[in-house]
């Protein structure tokens, strides 16, 4: 690191070897943002309808196809694929995930989301009663049974809708909110970019056919992400195992959920997009979300679904390189009451790492040397770098942790001369 006459020279200097991985990002970042995701065309919907079936078959479902990872090609017969570290936002493998989809009753996702921050505002609330209208007694497709003319519990509901994936409960919650199902998708077309959602557009609450009516697996991840960590007091609904109504008893139709594999949240089936499961799992400390859709049958989404997360808890750990104000390096000062400045972690520092890439990677920290006093603390003046093989470089910045006050006129003189304390 030299002084070149009082003028900055960037310097990227070699820090820790062999600890750092694929992607990160630190804890003051959204964790629902991923560091990566490649850009696709997008394809249009096909008609379907949005019903469970065993026997149905997905276009081009069944084949695997590779999908992108930080390990290399992964195959999967999803046709589309979405898996993220939810601590740190790191794509774990990414397979026409921008692509528009029909999301069946992967929907309710979104419908829950709605639904949840009502009760959160203190606006709609669990023991309330909502009436039961005609549309929603006749509403085709999965069903909780509600009886025509009768009222039932907002809290009864959002079991019928994420147990039993009911689809006459989503139309009673909607009306009932938001006094049609219409005025009720407005809300979601009008949060789902708030939340990051990107290619989705809902003209049901249903999932059932539209063309019109798409989300990509991006999307449904990211509402998943949002259901955890918004409303963590209702999540628990996605992972109970059965739920009974008007004396049907009806099991939740997440087979990871029954499994024990998953805690939530949800699945979904048209002709068009084929059999999708969105899950996730927390083990150890450590949250997987994963989404897929467009295997051929229902067999065939549960097989693929407990596959993937398998490999993903498998092949990944996260590690905490640095502590929020850790001391990460000691860069120079030019014409400051002091020599140089402590550069140290904003936040904590969390990376997903595939597991044995720990050696094929370094860490160096880049930045203007000397830096120019007056110092402040707390702004940034430089990166740690994250470099791996075959990886674009990860740069994450560092703060000032304290103060360093610009020389008065003499001391910027003696200086000058080679005699003060910016030497």
């Amino acid at each position: 690191m030299m002084r070149q006459g009082g003028h900055n020279v960037q310097t990227r200097r070699s820090l820790i070897a062999g600890v750092a991985g694929f992607a990160a990002c630190t804890s003051m970042a959204a964790p629902m943002v991923a560091l990566a995701r490649p850009h696709r065309h997008a394809a249009a919907p096909r008609h379907a309808d949005a019903q469970e079936e065993n026997n149905a078959s997905a276009n081009g479902a069944g084949m695997a196809s590779p999908a992108n990872t930080p390990l290399g090609p992964v195959d999967t017969v999803a046709r589309w694929a979405y898996i993220f570290d939810y601590t740190t936002g790191a794509v774990l493998m990414d397979k026409a995930s921008n692509e528009r989809m029909p999301p069946s009753s992967l929907t309710k996702m979104m419908t829950a989301y709605i639904v949840f921050g009502m009760l959160a505002s203190g606006r709609l609330h669990l023991d309330q009663q909502l009436p039961v209208s005609e549309k929603a007694w006749r509403t085709q497709g999965s069903k909780m049974f509600v009886p025509l003319g009768q009222t039932i519990s907002v809290e009864d509901l959002i079991q019928g809708m994420v147990i039993q994936s009911g689809n006459d409960a989503c139309i009673v919650l909607a009306e009932g909110i938001a006094g049609s199902e219409e005025r009720f998708v407005a809300l979601m077309n009008e949060e789902a970019p708030k939340i990051g959602l990107t290619n989705s557009h809902f003209m049901n609450v249903t999932g059932l056919p539209n063309d019109s009516h798409f989300m990509s697996a991006h999307d449904v991840a990211m509402v998943a992400g949002h259901l955890i960590r918004d409303y963590p007091q209702y999540y628990h609904f996605f992972g109970e195992p059965e739920f009974t109504f008007n004396k049907i008893r009806q099991g939740n139709r997440n087979v990871m959920v029954a499994k024990g594999l998953a805690d939530g949240l949800k699945t979904g089936h048209t002709d068009a997009g084929g059999f999708g499961l969105c899950a996730s799992s927390d083990r150890n400390g450590n949250r997987i979300v994963m989404v897929i859709n467009g295997t051929s049958s229902s067999n065939e989404r549960a097989h693929e679904g407990e596959r993937l997360l398998s490999w993903a808890f498998a092949n990944f750990e996260n590690v905490t390189l640095f502590r929020r104000g850790q001391l990460v390096d000691q860069a120079p000062v030019w014409m400051g009451e002091h020599r140089s400045v402590s550069l140290v972690a904003p936040s904590d520092i969390t990376m997903t790492l595939p597991l044995g890439w720990q050696q094929r990677s370094q860490i160096s920290v880049d930045y203007a040397t000397p830096i120019m006093a007056p110092v402040v603390r707390g702004q940034s003046y430089g990166a740690l770098v994250v470099s791996a093989p075959g990886m674009a470089d990860i740069r994450l910045p560092l703060e000032a942790g304290e103060s360093v006050q610009k020389l008065g006129i003499v001391g910027r003189a003696m200086a000058r001369l080679g005699h003060g304390p910016a030497n």
